[in-house]
């Protein structure tokens, strides 16, 4: 019986651990925390200004794993948003969708794929959303700078680059060049010596 008894209480404290969902507006974080403690966190996107997340404490009416809106893009709606949960029926919700890395979205919560995800699995109807701080106050990372590899030069590539050069040079240039190069042509032509032109002219 005692056995029994435990195993009941076990169950019922992962059945119903104390599970909230913290949304930090400031930072663009989501935070689920069980039993006190946070069990996993992911960035976010929240509203844009003009369509600002509104901030108090909500509860998950709802989870639809395939869910497509009625609303966005206006008039007829038709955006898809996996993985949502309905926190108010007049449109608040947290559910997978694009990241730039700043408030970007109408008034809902976006979450990447892999936190949307690990949501779904974890959350359940009836836990509570604290929704908190200011998203005006968010100051977005700037991007890595990605060092450029040197490539190295192929030979044949600077042998290109060097004829390409010759042709750049002018045609006053181009023609003393070209008398260098006949003036050493003359010059490396193999001469007769004179004592063999002597010993034929004394034998004819």
């Amino acid at each position: 019986m005692s056995n029994k008894i435990l195993y009941i209480i076990l169950l019922t404290n992962i059945l119903f651990a104390s599970k909230l969902i913290k949304i930090d507006l400031s930072k663009q974080k989501l935070y689920a925390i069980e039993n006190g403690d946070i069990v996993f966190s992911g960035d976010i996107s929240s509203g844009k200004s003009g369509h600002r997340t509104p901030r108090g404490t909500f509860k998950i009416i709802d989870k639809e794993r395939f869910h497509i809106s009625n609303k966005y893009p206006e008039p007829n709606g038709g955006a898809k948003m996996p993985y949502m949960h309905r926190l108010t029926n007049s449109g608040l919700a947290i559910h997978q969708g694009y990241l730039p890395g700043y408030p970007a979205s109408h008034g809902c919560i976006r979450v990447s794929k892999t936190t949307a995800k690990k949501l779904w699995r974890w959350s359940r109807e009836g836990i509570k959303v604290k929704i908190y701080g200011d998203a005006s106050d968010f100051i977005p990372k700037k991007p890595k700078r990605v060092a450029k590899k040197r490539v190295k030069k192929h030979k044949k590539y600077i042998a290109k680059k060097r004829y390409k050069r010759r042709r750049h040079y002018s045609k006053r240039v181009r023609q003393k060049r070209y008398i260098i190069r006949a003036q050493t042509r003359v010059v490396r032509v193999r001469r007769v010596p004179a004592y063999e032109v002597v010993e034929e002219l004394d034998t004819w």
